[in-house]
């Protein structure tokens, strides 16, 4: 299979549309991002990564981050994390306070910020939040093999002083005795988390552990237990683009992880790991030509996960 050929063709067929969609400007530092930005990067177990259009410049990742700070919430808490946060669709707002509410505090999945929230607070764990996200960076600069790897501060600021609806909820889970440190603690770490600032290049290759039972099939270093890995992957598919994940597994077939800085981050298990960024979003808030980029691949190489069965590299 040419893949080279089909991320190139991929590109190519959908550059017209470069600017399709809203970008989010609820939050200042991504309302300033380009519009036309439009990249794909595709890593493969060999460690070839197939790139086409802005696949090196960095964006904010926003809400992929959160498929990181679940696999290291695992780490640390086991199965116990799944006592204080679910693992099934919302049905919600992304950032619902009713549900919060009427649901006793206990969030429906790792992936509504409440939910992200209480697992940022568990990755924390007795740290510093300095220290948790200075473990939150090395463990990315080490899958992703690149040591350049951070967060915006301008991004991870303006998200700070724009962030009244997270501080309700962390406030919600606080009262609710959710959290094992004090709110703004995690609030300090979960803003960091949302501001990384990565490629689509980086971040397939950071991602690749998910792809392939929780271990980087390049260097070989495990980020997570296979029965972990294929459950974050579960949850992806689920829950991974809120109130459009449905629709996403309709049209893509990929485990999947959207962010409003427009990157989505997907996964082919046993195949490869793929990341596609375009800040115009949909109503949901995925992005729209990253979606339709993801379409095209699943069906040019038929690896949608639904498939009777997965063609061969």
């Amino acid at each position: 299979m040419d893949l080279d050929a089909i991320v190139s063709e991929t590109y190519a067929e959908l550059a017209d549309e470069r600017g399709s969609g809203t970008p989010a400007s609820y939050i200042p530092a991504l309302a300033l991002v380009d519009p036309n930005k439009f990249g794909i990067a595709l890593a493969t177990r060999d460690g070839e990564v197939v790139c086409a259009g802005d696949a090196d410049e960095r964006f904010s990742i926003q809400s992929i981050s959160k498929v990181f700070a679940l696999a290291l919430a695992l780490e640390r808490e086991g199965a116990s994390l799944w006592d204080a946060v679910g693992r099934e669709p919302s049905g919600n707002a992304f950032n619902s306070i009713v549900q919060l509410e009427r649901e006793k505090g206990i969030p429906r999945n790792p992936f509504i910020n409440s939910g992200a929230i209480v697992t940022t607070d568990r990755f924390i764990g007795d740290r510093s939040p300095d220290q948790a996200v200075e473990d939150l960076l090395v463990r990315l600069r080490r899958m992703g093999r690149d040591e350049s790897i951070t967060f915006d501060e301008e991004v991870a600021r303006s998200e700070s002083e724009t962030g009244s609806r997270n501080r309700s909820l962390a406030w919600f889970l606080a009262d609710f005795g959710r959290l094992l440190n004090p709110v703004e603690d995690v609030l300090s770490v979960y803003f960091r988390q949302c501001a990384l600032a990565m490629s689509c290049r980086q971040l397939a290759e950071s991602a690749l552990f998910l792809a392939f039972d929780g271990t980087d099939p390049v260097t070989g270093q495990r980020m997570c237990s296979p029965s972990r890995a294929r459950r974050i992957n579960a949850l992806m598919l689920l829950c991974g683009h809120y109130d459009n994940s449905g629709q996403f597994a309709f049209e893509v077939g990929f485990p999947g992880k959207s962010g409003v800085g427009g990157g989505i981050l997907a996964c082919v298990p046993g195949r490869a790991a793929i990341a596609v960024w375009s800040p115009g979003l949909n109503r949901a808030g995925t992005s729209l030509l990253g979606a339709r980029a993801l379409s095209q691949i699943a069906l040019k190489t038929g690896w949608s996960v639904f498939s009777g069965q997965l063609p061969e590299i």
